[in-house]
């Protein structure tokens, strides 16, 4: 038979056709047959497209089957006579054909390109397609596994984000017996932030103004990145004005321009400032707000101590509790204002050193206490509240803003009253005398035994010594008993004017508070208001012009 012109191929060798015998077609037919090994890939044509199947020609008569379940989407992209490359999955079936996979021989393909990529430490890029233990699934042509710790620098928060989202990656183990491919994406972003940290680090200079991204934010202030290189925007940085989290200004992601304040080349620190960009409001406070003037205000925050208004962004003063109403009373600033409130008040002082304006709202108002005395006169008297209590006395309101003192000395005549509670409580009305006005000091002295005359006006005509008078024992003491001789008052029987016979030591068994007993007045001192008695000296029918031995008045403690 004579040669053909054209050639043929087994497997990948070519060779010309002509006329064999049959012992030569034989022998390179076993030939051919013995270099198809199981796991190789060799290029073939489709010559067959069935059903279930598609049949490819390897050469020499030697063909194979592809299973069609290999296609999820049919046989319609094939055709015969299309040249494919093929992965021998077995040599010989059950049916003494040989059964080939172009998946695999794809599969083997990209392997060995991407095994040369891994071993050039090139880039690839891939899609990720799903959350898997530990990291992301990506699809690279084929599959593999990037771990959490090598997604970024920072592992993002949440996964789902970056779900359908193509990136590139690189290579950094490869496992061919298990067939597994583990990426970085963390190693290219490294890579370009060591080299973007660099060219950053070159440029930055303290007062200059750059670009940046906020990349995370905290309590205390946000994180800028300026290019490879985070600096810090402290939270007082941010504005002239109050803000309580720095979320109210900025969220993760924005693009802002910040001023550098301060850079470390040795440690890469960098602050940064937002607010620097604008002028300080307190440069010309003072001659904004100069002593005096009646401004307005919001209030933007309340204490125990007072309430802040905002005059200006950037500029706060303080309206202290004592500043805010002439009345005393007032328990929580809370009572007079609210957060929002707009407020009127009169500045009372500036430091701008320390960057505090001090403002009074009471200001605003005519203080009480001008002019007092025009409104009251001293022997006046007037009703008022009973606010407070203390040891010395009870202070009461006798209008809005003006207090007056009852001290204790001055509640009654008579009664030794050790503290005002024996005599008032709080919230109670009461009339009192007006005895001492101070506008000054804005102090107002009054009383309450002085509504009512002093019954010791009288006592001198009305007692004198060596008179006999009935009496009621009110109180024992150690050093004797006192005795009211009428209402509101009192003598002193000392223990030495109760009986010849009684000492200190019997003297609370021989009287009792409330018994009645005949004494004879022995001592009578108007100064201090104090009256001397004596049940001996009734009882030995002594005529008071004796020479009486008894100590001088003892104190009552």
């Amino acid at each position: 038979m004579a040669s053909q012109q054209n050639s043929r191929s087994v497997g990948m060798v070519e060779f010309e056709e002509k006329e064999y015998s049959t012992a030569e077609l034989a022998a390179i037919y076993d030939e051919s047959i013995r270099n198809f090994k199981e796991g190789e890939v060799i290029t073939g044509v489709i010559v067959d497209i069935n059903n279930d199947s598609i049949v490819v020609d390897v050469g020499f008569k030697s063909e194979g089957i592809i299973p069609m379940d290999e296609f999820p989407h049919g046989s319609g992209q094939l055709k015969i006579g299309q040249e494919v490359e093929v992965f021998i999955e077995d040599t010989e079936n059950d049916d003494g054909v040989m059964v080939f996979s172009m998946e695999k021989a794809s599969r083997m393909r990209l392997w060995e390109e991407l095994l040369k990529k891994y071993e050039a430490n090139q880039t690839i890029r891939g899609v990720i397609f799903g959350k898997i233990k530990g990291g992301l699934a990506v699809d690279i042509g084929l599959k593999a596994f990037l771990p959490g710790s090598q997604i970024d620098v920072r592992p993002p928060k949440n996964l789902d984000t970056l779900l359908g989202r193509e990136f590139e990656f690189r290579i950094i183990k490869m496992n061919a017996k298990r067939g597994n491919i583990v990426l970085s994406r963390r190693v290219l972003v490294e890579e370009e932030r060591k080299v973007t940290k660099d060219s950053t680090l070159s440029t930055l200079e303290e007062g200059k103004i750059v670009e940046g991204v906020v990349k995370n934010i905290t309590d205390y202030g946000a994180f800028i990145d300026l290019g490879g290189v985070d600096g810090l925007l402290h939270i007082t940085d941010m504005s002239w004005g109050r803000i309580n989290h720095p979320s109210e200004l900025l969220k993760v992601g924005d693009t802002i321009n910040v001023v550098v304040l301060k850079f470390d080349k040795e440690t890469e620190r960098v602050s940064l400032g937002l607010k620097q960009q604008h002028p300080d409001p307190w440069a010309n406070v003072q001659e904004k707000y100069p002593i005096g003037k009646r401004v307005k205000g919001k209030v933007v925050s309340i204490t125990d101590y007072g309430a802040f208004l905002e005059l200006e962004n950037g500029v706060e003063g303080l309206v202290h509790i004592s500043e805010m109403t002439w009345s005393k009373h007032v328990r929580h600033p809370s009572r007079i204002v609210n957060i929002e409130d707009a407020v009127e008040a009169e500045v009372l002082n500036i430091d701008t050193d320390k960057k505090r304006i001090s403002l009074g709202i009471k200001q605003i108002t005519p203080n009480p206490w001008n002019k007092i005395e025009e409104r009251y006169t001293i022997g006046a008297t007037v009703e008022g509240t009973v606010r407070n209590l203390t040891d010395f006395g009870a202070f009461v309101e006798i209008e809005d803003g003006v207090d007056g003192l009852i001290h204790i000395s001055d509640m009654s005549w008579t009664q030794k009253i050790k503290h005002p509670s024996e005599v008032l409580k709080k919230k109670d009305v009461v009339k009192c005398k007006v005895l001492k006005i101070d506008e000054e000091n804005e102090r107002i002295s009054l009383g309450l035994k002085q509504l009512e005359p002093d019954p010791w006006e009288t006592v001198a005509q009305k007692y004198k010594v060596g008179r006999d008078v009935k009496a009621t024992i009110v109180k024992v003491t150690n050093f004797g008993a006192f005795a009211e001789i009428e209402p509101g008052i009192e003598g002193l029987i000392h223990v030495s004017q109760i009986s010849d016979k009684t000492r200190v030591a019997n003297a609370r068994k021989e009287i009792k508070i409330g018994q009645a007993v005949d004494v004879k007045i022995i001592k009578v001192d108007m100064e201090g208001k104090k009256i001397g008695l004596s049940m001996k000296a009734f009882l030995n029918g002594m005529t008071g012009d004796e020479n009486y031995e008894i100590e001088d008045f003892p104190s009552e403690e």
